[in-house]
């Protein structure tokens, strides 16, 4: 829908009397209000900000830009906003590495030396050998907003697929590297999306869109198609292996196993509300040729291969087994066995790397990780510095040792070399940070919900805290779509820390914290549990003295965006501060844009009656209401964020600086040449610093500690 041409000059200098705050420092920008009302199963919905969907036009960038304009105004009055971030500098700016990968005699690793904007992908031949630069994102564009994804070596080492996105799209466009010479072939694959690349031979499986109508940002992604491209050939040649018109919502994804002889097909569908996946696969050794159904329908269970062990297939599920556990299918018999069964606690990740099979399990959102062979019999526990999180363990069958990270959130990353014949760990590179661990401390607690549902979370803060309910509190949650929020450190916390502040991490239904029976108590009509047990955190921590609600911030991002605009609208008086983070605020309307049909398995759909009715009662859209005093609101999105698409953001924005009357400041910051989540480093650190200022200035806290870096 256009608007007219003077709206963007209305935008920009005048501001609705209907808008008129009490705050005398703030002066919001007009938002035009059209007359538009859609009908949901007998019910009318008015929507008087749809014209902000269209982000590409005149009208909503000029609107954009008087926003921003009141929202820097205003940061740029903190006194203290410079210094948070010249801190967050100082506290970031160390080398980083991922653990090395194997490939022949080669090394693969990341490092960023402490403020490039994107990690720098190298190589060594052996661990003792010159590190030498594959690939510097850095250098493919002037800002540093192109970024690394993909990066798939063929079975040979020769060859790289290498994936990149420009400005924080999910759209990706992939090239091939010859390893031999760090040169490009000639062909570029476009409109790539939700893929892998999965070598096989002289070329790749991977996925994409047919190139997408109008704006490529906001544009609805149908038609997810599987092709194999063959190197040194262009794109126009490559072969389609599968697409299903008939389901356009559907993703389709080959994935390949590491001897290349199984081809993967896995085909979900949570457009239609399917929560799993079904399987296929094609051997390269039958006489037939195409995809074997091994799970033929798409379920509500889960399906993932680990590795093959001949014929047979080990793959992970949660059919019948809502804690996950891992079965042997054998392609020529087209038996089940069982390898790992189902434990009490809920197995997180399971790896494969010198024929052995590494299995960790979350025991109370902590990691636990333990050493199989391919047919489940237990070798041994690998012991883990502390209570944390640990990740990694993956690698080739050959194998003689493993690479693994372990972290919390008072340990910095640090990379662990496993040794599969002596089962010891050591240290193969610990970071320096501008941090002393000891100084502070993480205690895990459970609060019981409304509902009497036992909830655990972390509080990390300085030793010494005093219980008076003054401390500065940011508490953190996301709460959907199986995701878990483990222990883990971020050099960005520690400035808030320093200040007196109190970091909170809940882990709400919805997440697989305690597996798929979590996640269901948190999805489509139960939706209302994730929020009582984010309500349920902050009246905790207010009970204990932690804080109070003049002192208690909230924060979450995408889906923990929605679930801060949720309890923002039910529970307004306990939070004093509120930052949703690209947040999904229409729950009427999602699933219209982008790859947003993708959500239905977790949240439902308005089209559905029932589910309706639950998503219109705690849309943070739909939920504003006149006469609240709402929490002082940092909205954050990106212009280029085809995920959650930045009109959630607008017209939530909109929409509250016209129903709240109230004092406090309800800002919008949109960032450029940015995505979901930060497309650099320098992005990262500025939001952050704007964040922690707009909350601790809105707690009343004039002047920061003074804090000595190195």
């Amino acid at each position: 829908m256009r608007l007219p041409a003077s709206l963007s000059v209305l935008l920009m200098l005048s501001s609705s009397a209907a808008q008129a705050q009490t705050n005398p420092s703030l002066s919001y920008p007009a938002t035009q209000k059209i007359d538009q009302v859609d009908t949901y199963h007998g019910t009318s919905v008015a929507d008087p900000y749809r014209w902000l969907e269209d982000d590409r036009s005149a009208e909503t960038a000029a609107w954009v830009t008087a926003q921003n304009k009141v929202t820097f105004d205003y940061l740029a009055q903190i006194p203290y906003r410079r210094q948070f971030q010249t801190r967050l500098e100082q506290v970031y700016n160390y080398p980083k590495y991922s653990a090395p990968s194997r490939k022949g005699d080669w090394y693969y690793f990341s490092k960023n030396d402490g403020l490039q904007n994107q990690s720098v992908l190298y190589r060594q031949r052996g661990l003792d050998g010159k590190p030498e630069v594959v690939i510097d994102p850095n250098k493919l564009s002037t800002d540093g907003t192109t970024r690394l994804g993909a990066f798939s070596l063929s079975k040979d080492g020769a060859y790289a697929v290498v994936g990149t996105s420009k400005g924080g799209s999910d759209w990706q466009e992939y090239r091939i590297m010859d390893l031999a010479t760090k040169t490009y072939l000639p062909e570029t694959l476009e409109w790539v999306k939700v893929s892998g690349a999965a070598w096989q031979g002289n070329g790749f499986y991977y996925s994409r869109y047919p190139k997408p109508e109008g704006s490529a940002l906001a544009a609805k992604n149908e038609n997810h198609q599987v092709f194999f491209h063959t190197i040194n050939t262009p794109q126009s040649a490559d072969r389609l292996v599968y697409e299903d018109a008939a389901n356009p919502q559907r993703f389709h994804i080959v994935g390949t196993t590491d001897d290349e002889r199984f081809a993967l097909l896995t085909i979900s569908d949570r457009g239609k509300g399917k929560d799993g996946n079904a399987l296929l696969v094609m051997d390269a050794r039958a006489k037939t040729t195409g995809f074997v159904p091994v799970i033929g329908e798409v379920t509500n269970f889960t399906y993932s291969v680990l590795d093959n062990d001949g014929a047979d297939l080990l793959i992970e599920t949660n059919a019948d087994a809502p804690n996950n556990k891992i079965m042997r299918y054998s392609t020529a018999s087209k038996k089940w066995t069982p390898v790992l069964p189902e434990k009490p606690e809920p197995l997180v990740s399971a790896r494969t790397a010198g024929g052995k099979l590494f299995a960790e399990y979350s025991k109370d959102v902590t990691s636990r990780v333990y050493v199989y062979s391919y047919q489940g019999k237990l070798e041994n526990e690998i012991k883990l510095p502390t209570l944390g999180s640990a990740d990694g363990f993956g690698g080739e069958k050959d194998d003689k040792f493993v690479f693994y990270t372990f972290t919390s959130f008072t340990f910095p990353p640090t990379i662990y070399r496993y040794d599969l014949a002596s089962r010891k760990s050591t240290v193969f590179r610990a970071p320096e940070v501008d941090f002393k661990p000891t100084d502070y401390e993480t205690k895990q607690v459970f609060f019981t919900s409304k509902d009497g549902t036992r909830v655990p979370m972390f509080l990390t803060y300085r030793k010494g805290l005093q219980l008076d309910g003054t401390n500065p509190t940011l508490l953190y949650g996301y709460g959907g779509f199986n995701i878990s929020l483990p222990p883990g450190f971020n050099p960005l916390r520690i400035p808030f820390l320093e200040q007196g502040g109190i970091y909170v991490q809940v882990n709400l239904r919805g997440g697989s914290e305690y597996g798929e029976t979590w996640h269901e108590q948190g999805m489509k009509l139960k939706k209302q549990n994730v929020f009582d047990d984010f309500i349920g955190a902050a009246e905790y921590l207010i009970a204990q003295k932690y804080t109070s609600p003049a002192r208690l911030a909230i924060q979450g991002g995408s889906n923990g965006g929605l679930l801060v605009g949720a309890v923002m609208n039910q529970r307004p008086e306990l939070f004093r501060v509120a930052i949703p983070q690209v947040g999904v605020m229409d729950m009427l309307r999602f699933h219209k844009f982008t790859i947003g049909w993708n959500w239905i398995a977790d949240y439902g759909s308005a089209d559905n009656a029932d589910e309706f009715k639950a998503l219109y009662a705690y849309s943070p859209l739909h939920n504003l209401k006149p006469g609240l005093n709402y929490p002082a609101t940092l909205i954050t999105t990106a212009d280029h964020d085809d995920r959650v698409v930045p009109a959630h953001s607008f017209k939530y924005a909109a929409t509250l600086q016209e129903v709240y009357k109230g004092t406090n400041p309800v800002l919008i910051r949109v960032d450029v040449n940015s995505g979901h989540g930060a497309s650099n480093t320098k992005k990262n650190i500025e939001t952050t610093a704007d964040i922690y200022s707009f909350i601790l200035w809105n707690m009343g806290i004039t002047t920061l500690k003074e804090v000595a870096g190195r």
